[in-house]
């Protein structure tokens, strides 16, 4: 009778809460439907009203405030996580009554009645509700209970699916290891396909809202392999619709991830080797026991397929040094055996035109593209295959066709081909960089076999052609292209003499206009900055050491031009044109070209470098007065940071600070180029830059001063000199100071100098002036003196007579026999004078 009261007492609740449970009761309901679970283990006539109360929580929620969501929200929430603890009830219809209570979660539809004074709570407040109460965990470790149970672990996957969508379920399914759970159960038998699907979308989801490197660290298992191998190639191989294929390359995708981690045993399982024989099977046709019966259509899914298995040996030949010694071995091994570089050659070939059955030209175009890019990485790794499949001749010839005349019209449909529609730039973009990949080895076997084909002379050939489509429109990709082969050209010519001549004149012709670019374009982002770098890079390497293209580049006025960026003065050009410039001055007609430059207004190549050495030292902190004198004796040279570094006793192989800081700055290619102009009448400089020359002159002594004190305290750090050597030392170490107040004196004398110098120049200026005013004052005078003879008539025959007293004065008192006599007078006259 009890037990019939309390199922008409549950009937009647079921009753008075089908439109919906208010938020004020819903504790209460979910202490009745506990209390159900708990009869059900002794009377399952509680199954059937504990369906119904669970089939209630699944209606939207009531309430009567509006500040209800927020005052119930702990007791909701708390109520929610209840509904999972509920799957541990060993009923298959109590289970899949909960999946269908929290599918409806995401069921938006407004109920079609109320409760007097109620309203529906939002559309998202019960999802809310389920990530606070961490209902998504609790389902996943529900999975161990319905493991044997397809049609139940079915519908977990079905709500599972729904509340993965939300990151917060993510990040708490993730707690609960969801990603290996759900990859285990990816080969379990299931005809409708549903448990594969299920669970490879909430993996996605999992992927997308969470770290994708937690996920693929749960994915990494040897079981977890193993697991999505066997559905990878149960689908392939037997999977006929368009739903398969596309779960297949879903599959794959979640592999290559899995390939990007080295800790994935994806070579210990067999997949990796699958994949690489799948992406290779249609180009090289060996036999193959794994893919005997495998046929591959030109549908679109397959195309995808061709393209995420070119992209597994992409990140299967990526970062070794992220792989063991061993892992290392097999790869290139797995990549050697199974035709990867033949079969990616096959590839580098002028494109052709599609036959009937066969991939599209605009697919082909994508194919090649992708084959020639991962070519690039494979490339490296596999050198002896390289030369064997003759893939350097492969490479010219088909760049020989990216620059010919043949009527081909790129599409530029994908990410490889940007910037090749309607031309052969992508094809020629990626080729050069095989190239550069296998060249950047230095490789004496590699750069030998492409340089006895003409490579270099093919690359200034394509080098031309790139500059030319500059002219008409630059971008990015045939700026890149140009970078690549000035890169490839310094790689090929770099130490050696024949190949610096085969590059001489045509390659210089072709460098000057790269170092003539204008500065304004190095900050356009389109890979100006990296085009010049390559290009000085290039004047290094296949320039200089060799006198005939030293000379030629002289001809045409490098030097001036190297000058001239050098006069821009930007901190990551000025190291590397210095080097260049300090290494050209070891041809003898170099000097005479630096000292005729002229910068602007009338600047010398000597005062451009002084004013660099000073902007040196100021950014390295180095201690000078306002005059640029030396203000610590000790350590003249001594930036702040150089100062607060401690001594610390070194190995005798590895240098010390004094040493390293050498390398770190401009300093010393500053000192080794004054050197070579020399350091006594350099034209153009100031006293202020006769101060910092007095430094210059000097920075080897002072460095050598440097070494000596680092010495000196290592030894005082582990040992105490004998008497001789710290008098020997401390004679040193004066020896530098002195060299320290000699130069400090200089610099006094030449400011001196030049301050007598000025006061000189002031007092010839004040003279000058003082002449100037004394004329002035003479010209008044005598403009004064004018105004009143004629204003005065007496004043005018003063004049007079002193004028007739002055000439007869002048004459000659001896008397002229026979001589004429003239009159001084001039008859007429009426002006005054």
């Amino acid at each position: 009778d009890l037990e019939k009261e309390q199922l008409k007492t549950l009937k009647k609740v079921v009753k008075r809460f089908e439109n919906g449970l208010p938020l004020k009761d819903l504790a209460q309901v979910i202490e009745i439907l506990n209390l159900c679970a708990e009869k059900m283990n002794e009377q399952e006539t509680f199954t059937e009203p504990l369906c119904e109360l669970i089939k209630l929580c699944g209606l939207p929620f009531q309430k009567k405030k509006l500040s209800d969501e927020v005052s119930y929200s702990m007791a909701v929430s708390k109520s929610i996580a209840q509904l999972g603890y509920l799957m541990r009830v060993p009923s298959s219809q109590v289970r899949i009554q909960i999946c269908k209570c929290v599918v409806s979660f995401y069921n938006t539809e407004q109920p079609r009645k109320l409760l007097s004074g109620y309203q529906p709570t939002s559309a998202n407040y019960k999802i809310q509700m389920a990530e606070l109460g961490g209902l998504a965990e609790t389902l996943i470790l529900s999975l161990a209970l319905v493991e044997n149970q397809l049609t139940e672990k079915l519908w977990v996957l079905k709500a599972l699916q729904h509340l993965s969508s939300s990151g917060v379920n993510c990040r708490l399914m993730m707690k609960a290891q969801a990603a290996s759970r759900l990859c285990l159960y990816l080969n379990g038998v299931d005809p409708s396909g549903q448990l594969v699907f299920r669970s490879s979308e909430i993996l996605w989801n999992l992927l997308e809202n969470t770290s994708k490197e937690e996920v693929v660290n749960q994915l990494s298992s040897l079981e977890c392999v193993h697991a999505l191998k066997e559905v990878f190639v149960d689908l392939l191989m037997h999977g006929f619709r368009h739903y398969d294929r596309q779960l297949r390359n879903d599959l794959l995708v979640i592999a290559s991830l899995l390939a990007e981690n080295p800790a994935a045993p994806m070579i210990e399982s067999g997949f990796a080797k699958l994949l690489i024989v799948l992406a290779t099977f249609t180009e090289v046709k060996i036999p193959n026991p794994l893919v005997k019966d495998l046929k591959l259509t030109y549908s679109y899914e397959d195309f995808e397929l061709k393209k995420l298995l070119f992209n597994v040996i992409g990140v299967l030949s990526k970062d070794p040094c992220a792989l063991s010694l061993f892992l290392f071995v097999l790869t290139l091994q797995l990549l050697s055996e199974n035709n990867v570089m033949p079969a990616l050659l096959y590839y580098v070939k002028p494109n052709q035109k599609p036959g009937f059955h066969d991939w599209s030209a605009a697919q082909y175009e994508e194919l090649q593209l992708h084959a020639i890019a991962i070519l690039a990485s494979v490339a490296p790794l596999l050198v002896d295959k390289y030369l064997s499949c003759q893939a350097n001749t492969l490479l010219l010839v088909f760049l020989e066709w990216c620059i010919g005349q043949d009527p081909f019209f790129g599409h530029g449909n994908s990410f490889h081909g940007t910037g090749g529609r309607g031309n052969k730039l992508a094809q020629m973009r990626y080729s050069l960089r095989v190239l550069r990949s296998v060249v950047s080895l230095y490789d004496d076997a590699v750069n030998l076999n492409l340089c006895d084909q003409g490579a270099i002379s093919q690359l200034l050939d394509i080098l031309k052609y790139a500059a030319h489509k500059s002219k008409e429109k630059e971008d990015a990709i045939l700026l890149e292209i140009q970078a690549d082969i000035l890169f490839l050209l310094s790689a090929l010519c770099e130490n050696d003499l024949h190949r610096k001549e085969l590059f001489s004149y045509e390659g210089v012709d072709i460098l000057i206009p790269f170092i003539q670019m204008d500065p304004k374009k190095l900050y356009s982002g389109l890979g100006h900055n990296c085009l010049l770098f390559s290009a000085l890079d290039c004047l290094w390497s296949c320039v200089i050491g060799c006198y005939v293209a030293e000379d030629y580049f002289l001809e045409k006025q490098g030097i001036f031009l190297l000058l001239d960026l050098l006069a821009l003065k930007q901190k990551n050009l000025c190291d590397i044109i210095l080097g260049i410039l300090v290494e050209f001055c070891d041809n003898p007609k170099t000097t005479s070209h630096v000292s005729t430059w002229r910068g602007e207004k009338d600047q010398t190549a000597a005062n451009l470098l002084i004013q660099l050495w000073r902007q040196e030292e100021l950014e390295l902190g180095v201690k000078r007065d306002r005059y640029g004198r030396i203000v610590d004796m000790k350590r003249p040279i001594a930036g702040s940071f150089q100062k607060q570094q401690e001594v610390l006793p070194m190995p005798a192989n590895c240098p010390s600070f004094a040493i390293m800081e050498i390398s770190e700055n401009v300093r010393a290619k500053l000192y080794s180029l004054l050197c070579k102009l020399g350091f006594e009448n350099l034209p153009g400089l100031s006293a202020k830059d006769f101060v910092t020359l007095a430094i210059i002159r000097r920075y080897i002594d002072f460095k050598v001063g440097e070494v000596w004190r680092e010495l000196c305290a290592e030894l005082k750090e582990e040992f105490r000199p004998v008497a001789s050597d710290e008098e020997a030392l401390k004679v040193i170490s004066e020896i530098s100071e002195d060299t320290g107040r000699m130069v400090a004196a200089l610099q006094t004398e030449v400011l001196e100098s030049q301050h007598h110098q000025e006061i000189q120049e002031e007092e010839k200026t004040y003279t000058k002036i003082q002449a100037t005013h004394k004329q002035k004052e003479m010209v008044n005078k005598s403009w004064e003196n004018f105004l009143t003879r004629t204003s005065n008539y007496e004043a005018l025959k003063k004049a007079k007579r002193l004028q007739e007293k002055s000439i007869e004065a002048s004459r000659s008192k001896l008397k002229t026999q026979n001589g004429a006599v003239h009159s001084t007078d001039i008859k007429g006259l009426g002006t005054t004078v």
